[in-house]
């Protein structure tokens, strides 16, 4: 009787929670064409760099915003303009938090943002395209490439909206950006990887 009790228990919150478990398709011609909003909460930008030839080393930085517009069956008319502020940056070690954010490398103070804005968008494959777009980062604009895959769409339980996923990835050299700092010791390249969520906006 006690085994029956428990398993009625175990069966009834599988169940309750049923509606929190998203329905979520990876198929990118289902997408619902629109404008959407940056998921700030479960969006961020990571950069890694190699430490003095050693290690690699990576932070992130938080709080992005922007919007995007696209239709999975015109994917050369997607239009992305994201920005990130740069203050937010987060490593494990607070102390140089501050020295990045600081006048000696982000100079957040003076350029708070770095901002995307995409120029062309070509599919390369089923769930892939390059977005190549121009990089505005600590007070200069150069172009960059990203290759951005498509996660998957789904109704978010928590807020019911629409929303998607993506991944992308690039690599640009911090000196091009004014970015120059320990610079090879510490290298120039520096990868940058996106994982974004975007919400659809309503009407």
């Amino acid at each position: 009787m006690k085994r029956l009790i428990t398993s009625a228990f175990v069966v009834a919150s599988v169940l309750a929670s049923a509606p929190l478990i998203a329905q979520s398709s990876n198929d990118s011609a289902a997408v619902q064409a629109g404008s959407y909003a940056v998921e700030s909460s479960h969006t961020l930008v990571q950069f890694t760099v190699n430490h003095f030839g050693i290690s690699d080393f990576f932070g992130t930085f938080p709080g992005a915003t922007g919007t995007l517009s696209i239709d999975p069956k015109a994917i050369a008319s997607t239009k992305l303009d994201v920005t990130v502020p740069v203050a937010t940056v987060s490593t494990t070690n607070k102390t140089l938090d501050g020295e990045l954010a600081g006048a000696e490398w982000l100079d957040a103070a003076k350029y708070p943002t770095m901002h995307f804005v995409s120029t062309k968008v070509v599919r390369t494959g089923a769930s892939s395209a390059t977005v190549r777009g121009n990089l505005t980062l600590h007070g200069i604009t150069r172009p960059i490439v990203l290759n951005a895959t498509f996660n998957a769409g789904a109704v978010n339980p928590m807020s019911k909206a629409y929303s998607l996923g993506f991944k992308a990835t690039g690599v640009i050299k911090r000196t091009e950006f004014g970015v120059s700092k320990y610079a090879p010791l510490v290298s120039d390249a520096t990868t940058l990887t996106i994982s974004a969520a975007f919400e659809k906006k309503a009407g």
